[in-house]
């Protein structure tokens, strides 16, 4: 493969557009409901396949219709869902999210059997053969933090691997333990409030310069409407967002991840690469979910 991801898998049900929660029994009619893969480790594998990698994904869901569901869509996708393990009894991770006129997205979330994602879970061997592997939600699954995994992280990494991370959560305590991934990845690629959170930092880019501090060759902090920073030893570049017509802003990190990484398996230098990856977050922006809009490669650079 070309590209595995590890982590957080979860089924996103999308209504939009919501101006308000109704009182009571009402019903508020909407135009569209979507059911979709999500995740930062599962939505990045559907937007990597559409961006033409092959991808295997690593990680945990429950064994109910859910799970079904997830299994069903990510295969269909063209993901390769074979590493994925099932917890019997458990409930798949799932969110409900009402989507504002503005494309904003409070949502209702289980967490499910992300929670119990371990070592034991992955194929080591799968790793070792892939070219890039991507850490989804790293900050959730607790039991991927183990000196074990990070000994393996650093042997791929020595083996000509691309090792990138993505967070989930925007919560202190879980963002604070998933610093300990930083000595051992390549590239780290959390969203504005993730980075202040994480380091405690009083700006973007003195948060970006604190986690690059602790050892990844880059970090790039995606600010939403303002585009991202990209900071690296060289120095920092602000790559500004596409204009687009946003729909829902789901998944659009998940798209930025998966721009970027391909750009850099495909010999892109990592700005460039950052553009791709704003390219294709601008495509999901434009409809409902965390796939949306995304079609292929060449359609997402003609954007640029």
């Amino acid at each position: 493969m070309t590209v595995a991801t590890v982590g957080v898998h979860i089924v996103d049900i999308l209504a939009r557009p919501v101006e308000h929660i109704p009182e009571g029994q009402d019903t508020v009619l909407v135009d569209q409901i979507r059911l979709t893969a999500a995740g930062a480790a599962a939505g990045t594998a559907v937007d990597l396949v559409k961006l033409g990698n092959d991808v295997v994904t690593m990680g945990a869901v429950g064994d109910d219709e859910l799970g079904d569901f997830l299994l069903a869509v990510l295969a269909k996708r063209g993901v390769d869902v074979s590493r994925l393990a099932r917890r019997t009894g458990e409930q798949t991770a799932a969110s409900i999210l009402p989507i504002r006129p503005d494309g904003g997205r409070p949502s209702f979330h289980v967490p499910g059997a992300n929670l119990g994602v371990t070592l034991a879970d992955l194929d080591a061997e799968t790793l070792r053969g892939a070219r890039a592997v991507h850490l989804g939600g790293m900050d959730v699954t607790f039991g991927l933090g183990d000196p074990a995994f990070f000994g393996l992280l650093d042997e791929l990494r020595a083996g000509g691997a691309l090792v990138t991370l993505d967070l989930l959560s925007e919560l202190p305590d879980l963002l604070g333990m998933a610093r300990a991934f930083l000595p051992h990845v390549d590239y780290v690629l959390p969203n504005e409030s993730q980075a202040l959170l994480m380091t405690g930092a009083a700006d973007v880019p003195a948060a970006a310069r604190a986690l690059l501090a602790e050892g990844p060759r880059g970090v790039l902090v995606t600010l939403g409407a303002e585009g991202s920073l990209v900071v690296t030893s060289a120095g920092e570049t602000h790559v500004p967002a596409l204009k687009t017509d946003v729909a829902d802003t789901t998944g659009c990190g998940d798209a930025y991840c998966a721009g970027f990484i391909t750009g850099l398996l495909h010999g892109q230098d990592v700005i460039t690469a950052a553009r791709w990856g704003t390219a294709a977050a601008a495509r999901v922006a434009s409809g409902l979910g965390s796939d949306a809009g995304l079609t292929d490669l060449p359609a997402t650079l003609a954007l640029l």
